[in-house]
């Protein structure tokens, strides 16, 4: 499972609005003899893939997945039913798909006569895909709110530490200069993710409905204190990233946060050749479950 874990982060800032999932298939004697993950909406589930790779090796094999497989036909055929085709005869799944509809995939492989097994290993796979599931939850993006905090002001951004973060999100939102972008580009169909034309200023709520309703799942959020605040005040930005330079013994003066805006709590922290990368959540379970892709 830890394997289909890490195959399934690949897919961060890719898949959406389809989930980031990982699969890993085993032959009847346990070893590994197929992997793939989820890579874009429209293609091929990351079953799919770790079944073509694995051919006739999987028949009395396993398939270990980070979410429950899919049981209805959209752009793709349904996991479930490649599944039994394949002739597996254990499934072990990390978390179920609240998007199932009916009978869930765990449910119609039982009916097939397949031995499955439901929870192995949640915690760590909502590392990939808790931000996913939040944001079906919550009916709008998980966002990550990105500053950096020097010894004279809290909001000096360089471009350098935005896009080594880039490819975590589908899309990034300067608030101050009113821009909209995606996070990689071409990272998603143009017929599955067209971003929205946004007006300024931005209200919250309208903005992440508007941007939810065009596929965006995760969301970089960038901006001074007073563009943000509405975003901070609605419980809208559930993760926070600092990069701080700060000099010690240094006179300068920076913003009235200081680091972190009041209800947030720091989760880790990683030294940089420049200065300290810090992460930080908001104090509820919702934000706390996302983790940090």
């Amino acid at each position: 499972m830890r394997r289909a874990i890490l195959l399934s982060a690949h897919g961060i800032g890719s898949t959406s609005p389809n989930p980031p999932v990982g699969c890993v298939i085993l032959d009847a004697e346990g070893a590994i003899v197929g992997e793939g993950y989820h890579e874009r909406k429209g293609e091929s589930h990351a079953e799919v893939h770790a079944l073509r790779a694995a051919g006739n090796r999987a028949r009395g094999g396993s398939a270990v997945v980070t979410l429950e497989p899919c049981n209805h036909v959209g752009r793709t055929p349904a996991c479930h039913q490649a599944i039994i085709d394949a002739k597996i005869t254990n499934v072990i799944v990390a978390l179920k798909d609240p998007t199932s509809r009916g009978n869930g995939g765990v449910a119609l492989l039982r009916r097939a006569g397949i031995n499955v097994d439901v929870g192995v290993l949640a915690g760590e796979a909502r590392l990939v895909i808790g931000p996913w599931l939040d944001a079906l939850e919550d009916r709008r993006p998980f966002i990550t709110l990105a500053y950096q905090v020097s010894t004279n002001d809290i909001w000096p951004i360089d471009e350098k530490f935005i896009d080594e973060r880039r490819y975590q999100f589908d899309a990034i939102l300067n608030l101050a200069e009113s821009s909209l972008e995606e996070g990689r580009t071409g990272a998603h169909p143009p017929d599955v993710m067209r971003l929205p034309v946004l007006q300024s200023p931005y209200d919250p709520n309208p903005t992440l409905e508007t941007l939810y309703a065009s596929g965006v799942r995760s969301l970089l959020l960038l901006g001074p204190p007073d563009l943000v605040e509405p975003f901070l005040a609605g419980q809208a930005v559930d993760r926070i990233e600092v990069h701080s330079t700060l000099a010690t013994g240094s006179s300068g003066q920076v913003a009235n946060w200081a680091c972190l805006p009041t209800g947030y709590r720091w989760t880790s922290f990683t030294r940089t050749s420049t200065g300290v990368l810090g992460h930080a959540v908001r104090n509820s379970a919702n934000a706390m479950s996302g983790g940090a892709p």
